[in-house]
């Protein structure tokens, strides 16, 4: 008797069954540590998007502070001429 409780026949007919899974779980393995990888990238990038954000919008305020400031000098010196 085999190790897979079938009477007789040859060990050659199951070998083959055997690899094909080990490769399919060695495949499932790399195909989520892939997975895990990737998400642990995209988190990088979100995250430098969000930084990048925070700087184009301080960059727009800054613009918009500088025009308003400038805005309220020029009304300042033509009240007082």
């Amino acid at each position: 008797m085999t190790g897979r409780g079938s009477p007789g026949g040859s060990r050659f007919l199951y070998d083959s069954f055997d690899a094909a899974t080990a490769r399919i779980e060695a495949n499932e393995r790399v195909a989520e540590e892939r997975w895990t990888a990737l998400e642990f990238r995209l988190g990088q990038i979100d995250s430098a998007l969000e930084r990048l954000e925070k700087r184009i919008w301080l960059g727009v305020y800054g613009v918009a502070a500088f025009l308003l400031a400038q805005g309220v000098e020029t009304l300042l010196q033509s009240g007082l001429r």
